[in-house]
């Protein structure tokens, strides 16, 4: 009798012991998950926050762009500027697009040296260069090294050149012989909002500089590092290496800018902005004419 006693303890001891491991259990993943559920949402919460602190960088950017005096205007070169907004660190970099190469007034020898310089053989970089120029102009008429309609055919494209000027710099992808690898090299320094076939070297980059004669991309370089080390004031005093003095109190009125805010727990949003400053009809004052998010270099 006692044997059947304790044989039953033994086993109500034992459901005992796998109810409260059951219940460690179920406890332990309902902690996992309010856990989980508690990161996700500080994530979404920190991203956010960030998000709305890189669009105030991007407004107060605008804001220096439609300052009309050059002694306290940023300076739209590509330089950092900084700022604390909430809980945040904003670094914003402006640059005037006159200051890169327009995909519609450029000529092709220009085209072809900014091929080259992106590491593209000399003879592809012509083809290229050719090709983007049959692509904005009105004919079938291939160039030399160009392509009209039957090449692209030929090279089993569903659609030929637009034969009209380029709306945007991502159509620039949709040229014969582009690659996205390629067009990823050679988008920061394209624009389709420039002042026509001449780039203003008072904002260009490094490597739009060294496609003009008598330069290379070293001393283009080292031109931009001292560039960026200049007050505003003096910049009417900078020479270019090849002879050709600087002034910055020009550019047009299209600006790219580019807004990244940190969190003090690292969390960060990017947004990259190309921007028309002037007031509209509707009294706004600026026109976002290309947005992007969260792309690194």
């Amino acid at each position: 009798m006692r044997t059947g006693r304790q044989s039953a303890r033994g086993v109500a001891l034992i459901m005992v012991l796998w109810i409260l491991v059951l219940l460690t259990l179920t406890v332990g993943v309902y902690s996992v998950l309010a856990r989980t559920e508690t990161l996700q949402s500080r994530f979404l919460f920190d991203v956010t926050e960030a998000r709305y602190a890189a669009e105030a960088g991007l407004h107060r950017a605008v804001f220096e762009m439609r300052n009309p005096d050059y002694e306290t205007r940023w300076v739209p070169d590509g330089r950092s500027y900084y700022m604390e907004f909430g809980n945040a660190v904003v670094e914003m970099q402006v640059t005037d697009e006159s200051g890169r190469i327009d995909l519609n007034r450029t000529p092709a020898e220009i085209m072809a040296e900014l091929f080259i310089q992106r590491g593209v053989e000399e003879e592809t970089a012509w083809q290229l260069s050719d090709a983007i120029e049959d692509w904005r102009d009105p004919d079938d008429l291939p160039r030399l090294y160009g392509a009209e309609i039957d090449e692209y055919e030929a090279a089993g494209y569903p659609y030929g050149p637009a034969n009209q000027e380029f709306q945007s710099v991502d159509e620039l992808q949709q040229v014969i012989g582009v690659s996205f690898e390629l067009f990823q090299r050679l988008e920061g320094f394209l624009t389709v909002h420039g002042r026509g076939g001449q780039v203003n070297p008072a904002f260009a980059p490094a490597e739009v500089l060294a496609t003009m004669p008598d330069m290379d991309l070293e001393s283009a370089r080292l031109f931009v590092d001292e560039r960026h080390q200049s007050h505003p004031a003096d910049m009417a005093a900078l020479m270019l290496p090849n002879g050709q003095l600087v002034n910055l109190q020009g550019g047009g009125g299209v600006f790219s800018i580019r807004s990244r805010a940190t969190l003090d727990n690292g969390a960060w949003t990017q947004i990259e902005a190309t921007v028309r400053v002037g007031t509209d009809t509707r009294g706004r004052p600026f026109r976002i004419v290309r947005w992007r998010e969260n792309i690194e270099d």
